[in-house]
C-alpha cells in the first residue's frame, strides 16, 4: 500500500508556504519575492524582537516592513474573550519591496513574525515568497506542561523548548513547580523548602525567583504566557517534610499565602496563578481562602484542576476561580468559566504513534472552535517515574510531536469527532488520513531542520498497513496456537475456520495499533468489545527493492512514565506472551536491563520502551518480506495498565527515519 500522495516531504521546489505549521487559514501567492539580503526600513510600533532578527534593518532603506495596528473589528478575524490573552489574528502581505503586517495586538504581530520565520527558513534565509496570508487561531490557548516537581528539567532546556515550540505558535507553558518529590520554586521566606534533605528526587535542583522572572520575559518575547503552579493542598509531601505541618493546617495556610505572594512577584506578567487542588482531597473553604487571597491581595486570576476531589466546582461554590483545567474522564466543562481540555492529553501514558493520531484527529472537547467557556488544550508531561536524564523525558514522552499535533489542532480547529468517539486508529483512507498525512509531512520536515538536535522518536507511519484477525479464545493460555500461526499461504487468508467457527480479519493502518486502549472502552480501540483470554494475529508484507539491513521499532507493551510496572522477563517481549516473526524467523527482544523487576517510581525506567533503546537490527530480502505478530491478551502480573497493543515500523538502522523506498501491502504483487 503506497503512502498517500501528500506524505512525501522534502521535495525540491515546494512552495515555502507548504511547510507552514500550524497550517494558516488562507494563503495566496503573487509570484513575487521579497529578498532577505536587502536592507529594510522597519516600522513596528510594537518593537517585536522577532522581526528585528529577521531583517537587515536600515533607516535609509527603500524596502520596508510595516506593522499596522488596527481594531479587532477592522481586522475581522475570529476571536473571543479570554482574560489575559490578546487577539492573535493577523494579515500578512508580501511584495518585492514591501511587507505589511496588519494585526490587532502585539501578540498578533508576533504570530505574523513566526510565520515569516518559517517562510524564511524554507528558502534558507534568502527570501520571502510574495503573496498574502490571513490567519488566526480557533482556540486561544494552546499549551504544554512540565511536572518539574517530580522530574526536574534544567533552566536551559526549558528555554530551548519555549523557543522552539513558540515558533509553531504554542502560546502557554504551564509550569507545575511543586509535587511530593520536591518544591522547585525558590522561597526566600522559607529556604528550607528548597533544601536537598527535603527533596526525594534531583535533590538541590530548583529555580531561583530571578530565573522565573527571566524565563517569563523570554517567553513573552515569543508570545508565550507562563502559568506557574504551586499544587495545594495535595501532592505536598516535600512541603510537609520541610515545614513540619501540612498545607491545610492554620500554619500551612499562612505559609501558602506568603509563597503565593512570592510567586506573583517572581512572575509579574502571569495573568493566572494555578493552585492545583485536584486528586488528594480538600474543601471548598480551603480553595476559597487561597483563591480569595489571590484575587483580593495579589490582584491575579486563579486556575484549578477539574475535578477537585471532595469539592463541587461551580461559580457559586468557588466564586474566586477564573478557569479550570479538565483532567481525566471526570473533568467536565464548568458553565460560566473558561475551561482547558487536558482530559486525554497526559502524554506520560501515550505510546509514540497511535495516541498521537488520536489527539490529532480529535477535536477539542467536542467543539470546532473556542468560546468564552472553552479556552483550548494543554499537552501535559506528568513524568512520575524516574528516567536517567531529561532528554529521556523529552524522548519517551514524544514531547515535540505530541505538543505540535495538539497545537495545530488548537490553531486550525476542526476534527471530525472527540477522541472518546473516534479513538486512536489511523484511518486507512479518506479525508482524515489526508489531513494527518499533511501534518506528518510538515512535522517531519521540521524534525530534520529546526528540531534536528531534539530527541524525537517519531517517524513516518501513514503508509504502514496491517490485517488483524478476530480474536481467538485461548482459555488463558498465551502459548495456544491458532491457524494464522501455522498457515503456509502467502498472502495469508482473510478468514479462518477454528472449532466450527469462522474468524475474519480487517485492515488497520499505522505504526501502532491499540486492540484495547489504555483507558479501556472509554477510548475506542480496534475491537469494539475486547475480551481477556483471547489471541489476535496481525500481519503485513513489505516489498524491498534491494536486500538490505534495517532497523525495526518494536513495542508490545508501552510502559507509562507513571506506573510502577514489572518489566518483561528475559527473552520475552512483554508479560502477555506476544511474539514477532520476520520471514518465518522469530525476532527476539533485547536484553532487558530491568528484566522481571517491578520498577518503583524512584528507580530508573531503562530500555523497556523502544524510544530508550537502539532499533532492533533486521535483514530484508530483495522482494517481499512477511511480518507476523502474535498478540495474546491475558491477565498479567505486575502491570496495572495492560495495554493490548503493538508497535512495528521499519526504519533506517539508526532509527532516525522510516526506511525509504519500501512498500507495505496486504497483498503481494509483482514488482520489477
Amino acid at each position: 500500500m503506497a503512502a498517500c500522495a501528500c506524505s512525501v516531504f522534502g521535495q525540491n521546489g515546494a512552495e515555502p508556504a507548504a511547510w507552514l505549521l500550524p497550517k494558516p487559514k488562507a494563503t495566496a501567492v503573487n509570484g513575487h519575492a521579497f529578498s532577505l539580503k536587502q536592507p529594510v526600513r522597519l516600522n513596528d510600533p510594537t518593537g517585536s524582537t522577532l522581526l528585528v532578527s529577521l531583517f537587515k534593518v536600515s533607516n535609509s532603506a527603500k524596502a520596508a516592513v510595516t506593522v499596522r495596528l488596527v481594531s479587532d473589528d477592522e481586522l475581522g478575524t475570529f476571536d473571543y474573550a479570554l482574560a489575559g490573552f490578546e487577539n492573535e489574528g493577523y494579515r500578512l502581505s508580501v511584495a518585492s519591496k514591501n511587507v505589511t503586517i496588519t494585526a490587532a495586538s502585539r501578540t498578533g504581530v508576533i504570530r505574523a513574525a513566526q510565520t515569516l520565520m518559517q517562510l524564511a527558513a524554507a528558502t534558507d534565509g534568502a527570501s520571502l515568497p510574495g503573496g498574502t496570508i490571513t490567519d488566526y487561531p480557533a482556540f486561544k490557548l494552546r499549551g504544554f506542561m512540565h511536572d518539574v516537581g517530580r522530574s526536574f528539567i534544567s533552566f536551559e532546556e526549558l528555554k530551548r523548548e519555549i523557543d522552539l515550540l513558540a515558533r509553531f505558535k504554542v502560546n502557554v507553558f504551564h509550569w507545575h513547580l511543586t509535587d511530593n518529590q520536591a518544591f522547585r520554586f525558590e522561597s526566600k521566606a522559607f529556604p528550607q523548602l528548597n533544601q536537598a534533605a527535603n527533596m526525594m528526587r534531583f535533590a538541590s535542583s530548583y529555580y531561583t525567583q530571578e530565573q522565573c522572572t527571566e524565563l517569563e520575559a523570554y517567553a513573552a518575547e515569543r508570545g508565550m504566557v507562563i502559568i506557574p503552579e504551586i499544587d495545594m493542598p495535595g501532592h505536598s509531601r516535600a512541603f510537609t517534610e520541610a515545614m513540619g505541618y501540612t498545607m491545610s493546617s492554620e500554619q500551612g495556610r499562612a505559609v501558602l499565602k506568603t509563597l503565593l505572594a512570592e510567586l506573583a512577584a517572581a512572575f509579574p506578567l502571569a495573568p493566572y496563578l494555578h493552585i492545583g487542588a485536584d486528586e488528594a482531597g480538600t474543601t471548598a473553604e480551603f480553595i476559597n481562602e487561597m483563591t480569595g487571597y489571590i484575587h483580593q491581595s495579589l490582584g491575579r486570576r486563579c486556575i484549578v484542576w477539574n475535578p477537585i476531589s471532595g469539592v463541587n466546582i461551580s461559580t457559586a461554590t468557588l466564586p474566586h476561580i477564573d478557569m479550570t483545567e479538565m483532567w481525566s474522564t471526570a473533568g467536565r466543562q464548568i458553565s460560566g468559566l473558561p475551561n482547558i481540555d487536558c482530559r486525554y492529553n497526559y502524554v506520560n501514558h501515550f505510546d509514540v504513534f497511535a495516541d498521537l493520531v488520536g489527539i490529532y484527529r480529535s477535536n477539542i472537547y467536542y467543539a470546532q472552535q473556542g468560546s468564552p467557556e472553552l479556552a483550548g488544550a494543554i499537552t501535559a508531561v506528568w513524568n512520575d517515574r524516574k528516567l536517567p536524564a531529561e532528554r529521556d523525558i523529552i524522548c519517551q514522552n514524544n514531547l515535540y510531536a505530541n505538543v505540535l499535533a495538539t497545537a495545530e489542532r488548537g490553531w486550525m480547529g476542526g476534527g471530525q469527532q472527540y477522541i472518546e468517539v473516534g479513538g486512536t486508529a489511523l484511518p486507512c483512507s479518506g479525508s482524515e488520513l489526508e489531513e494527518f498525512c499533511d501534518w506528518e509531512r510538515r512535522f517531519l520536515h521540521y524534525k530534520d531542520t529546526w528540531l534536528s538536535n531534539e530527541p524525537i522518536p517519531y517517524v513516518q507511519q501513514n503508509d504502514v498497513r496491517w490485517r488483524i484477525t478476530d480474536a481467538f479464545p485461548n482459555g488463558g493460555d498465551a502459548e495456544a496456537v491458532f491457524p494464522p500461526e501455522t498457515a503456509t499461504d502467502d498472502p495469508l487468508p482473510h478468514n479462518y475456520n477454528f472449532e466450527g467457527k469462522t474468524y475474519g480479519s480487517a485492515e488497520a493502518a499505522g505504526a501502532a495499533v491499540y486492540l484495547r486502549h489504555t483507558w479501556g472502552n472509554v477510548v475506542p480501540g480496534f475491537y469494539s468489545a475486547p475480551a481477556l483470554n483471547t489471541t489476535a494475529y496481525a500481519w503485513t508484507y513489505v516489498y524491498s527493492a534491494t536486500e538490505q539491513d534495517a532497523g525495526a521499532l518494536i513495542e508490545l507493551q508501552n510502559y507509562s512514565r507513571s506506573e510502577n510496572d514489572r518489566a518483561p522477563d528475559a527473552g520475552h517481549w512483554d508479560r502477555k506472551g506476544s511474539r514477532v516473526w520476520l520471514n518465518g524467523e522469530e525476532l527476539l527482544p533485547p536484553a532487558w536491563e530491568n528484566a522481571g523487576q517491578s520498577i518503583h517510581s524512584e528507580a530508573d525506567l531503562l530500555n523497556e520502551n523502544f524510544a530508550a533503546r537502539a532499533p532492533l537490527r533486521v535483514h530484508l530480502h530483495h522482494g517481499w518480506n512477511k511480518v507476523l505478530l502474535k498478540l495474546p491478551y491475558v491477565a498479567t502480573d505486575g502491570v496495572r495498565l495492560n495495554k493490548w497493543m503493538f508497535t512495528f515500523v521499519l526504519t533506517t538502522t539508526d532509527g532516525r527515519h522510516a526506511l525509504p523506498d519500501i512498500t507495505y501491502s496486504l497483498r503481494m504483487f509483482r514488482r520489477n
